[in-house]
């Protein structure tokens, strides 16, 4: 890949990158949340077209026209959420949509033969008409690279590949994987665990702010000067975050703990605070964000809201007690895409919006009317159907509905993903707003830059665990991705 360029709206995700991939290599492919390793993958995928570069497969330049084109030309994805169909055999979901026929009719016996065979070169013993749903992830991991290898895959591409495995999963991951490069495959490994990249790359690219920073042998590296090469920036301008006087505790979560997700988690929040918390993909911050929601189960803890011991096992529970919460998702958790801005504003308020049982209308509009001008969103009315204002007004519709409840307590998970640099200081200038009156935020964010320059305190998620907390006077993007990579700084 040579030159390569994508611009989204307000977003320049890659620059003039490139990235090239031997025969028998496996390279790994590194950089912070957002540096533009999806995006480069994605166009490696065909699921996305560049703006500009060039592609050349074995010598040959070649326009990738769609992820079908891809696997013709033998690259081949595997996600980190697997793409398996639970319900079908090992054999089935192995030959999905190329299963070997013989006078139009699927040859079962031969699929099956062919499937054995694949998983052999594997090293690997699985019933192939065993339901795939019914093996563990690192069997049904083993099936993806099978199915890669039916593709007569060329080049394959592996995307955080270990994150729900255990120790001994990862060696048979591995294990298959050192077959896979023997026989010539390309290996494009994506990865945040630095010592299986050191165990299993050969060379790796560094990827920042849509940039190429370096391509180097790690046999020829650090750990501790591949983190400072992805975190070598200063935090901005762009961040306008206005330094509130600390009141007093809102929120304080004691030994909350999620059996396999969550580890005796303990934070606090206060009045007039923003509280960042920074970590790599499948550290937990979401999970943490839900549990303390309501949203998922927790199996141990405590949360006390305003000095109050709180049960909070539901959202309704949740809101009831203050807590307002802006999803990763928003389009699909915190929005009714179909409905108006009005009736999506209504949504957690109708108790306050309703008499007798009755939603007032007229009330539920003045609502949605001082909303709109508080927030500044651009609709041209509350009539307008959610589904077709932009991202960043779609957002601020998420924080109205819990502005007009009166929350006091503000969970933002990725709160400016997808939205443009005008609607991100938008929402930047309504977070200050938030704690200049006395409510307390907690913002989840990939965007380390963003954590920095916005959070007063800035917690590190690490498997599920804090593994660190810093106050913003002495956090920087090293110190804090030290932090999330377990390394020693």
């Amino acid at each position: 890949m040579r030159g390569i360029c994508k611009q989204f709206p307000g977003v320049v995700a890659l620059n003039d990158v490139s990235l090239e991939v031997q025969a028998g290599e496996v390279h790994v492919l590194l950089g912070e949340n957002g540096a533009g390793k999806s995006t480069l993958v994605k166009i490696l995928s065909g699921a996305v077209q560049k703006d500009a570069g060039a592609i050349a497969l074995a010598g040959q330049r070649v326009e990738i026209r769609g992820p079908d084109h891809a696997r013709q030309l033998g690259i081949s994805i595997i996600y980190q959420e697997l793409t398996l169909v639970p319900h079908l055999s090992v054999a089935e979901n192995i030959f999905l949509g190329k299963a070997p026929r013989h006078w139009g009719l699927v040859n079962w016996r031969r699929m099956r033969e062919d499937a054995e065979r694949l998983l052999h070169g594997l090293g690997l013993a699985i019933d192939v008409a065993r339901p795939v749903g019914q093996l563990g992830l690192a069997q049904q991991q083993m099936v993806e690279l099978a199915r890669a290898l039916a593709d007569d895959a060329r080049v394959l591409v592996m995307d955080e590949p270990t994150s729900a495995l255990t120790g001994v999963e990862v060696e048979q991951l591995f294990s298959s994987t050192s077959r896979l490069i023997a026989r010539g495959v390309a290996v494009v490994y994506i990865s945040h665990r630095m010592d299986e990249v050191f165990r299993i790359g050969h060379r790796v690219t560094v990827l920042r702010d849509g940039r190429n920073v370096t391509t180097r042998h790690l046999a020829d590296v650090t750990v501790a000067e591949l983190v400072q090469m992805m975190a070598n920036r200063e935090v901005s301008d762009q961040y306008p975050r206005r330094q509130i006087a600390r009141g007093s505790e809102l929120l304080r979560v004691e030994g909350l703990t999620r059996r396999g997700v969550l580890h005796d988690i303990n934070l606090s929040l206060h009045s007039g605070e923003v509280l960042g918390i920074a970590g790599l993909v499948g550290a937990g911050r979401t999970e943490l964000a839900r549990a303390i929601m309501g949203a998922d189960p927790i199996d141990g803890g405590r949360i006390t809201i305003r000095g109050q011991a709180a049960r909070v096992r539901t959202p309704a529970a949740a809101v009831r007690q203050g807590l307002g919460f802006l999803p990763e998702d928003r389009k699909a958790h915190g929005l009714v895409l179909g409905l108006s801005v009005q009736h999506n504003v209504a949504l957690p308020n109708h108790h306050r919006l309703s008499k007798w049982g009755l939603v007032d209308g007229r009330r539920e509009r003045r609502e949605a009317e001082r909303m709109i001008e508080q927030l500044r969103i651009k609709t041209p009315g509350p009539d307008r159907i959610t589904r077709w204002l932009s991202g960043g007004n779609q957002q601020k519709v998420v924080l109205a509905k819990w502005l007009a409840g009166h929350a006091q307590i503000f969970i933002f998970d990725e709160p400016t993903r997808g939205i443009d640099v005008a609607a991100r200081r938008d929402i930047y200038d309504l977070m200050n707003g938030l704690v200049g009156r006395g409510a307390g935020v907690i913002m989840v964010s990939s965007d380390l830059p963003e954590v920095l320059g916005m959070s007063d305190r800035v917690l590190v998620m690490r498997s599920g665990r804090i593994q660190a907390e810093f106050d913003a006077s002495e956090a920087s993007e090293a110190a804090v991705m030290h932090a999330a990579f377990g390394v020693a700084s």
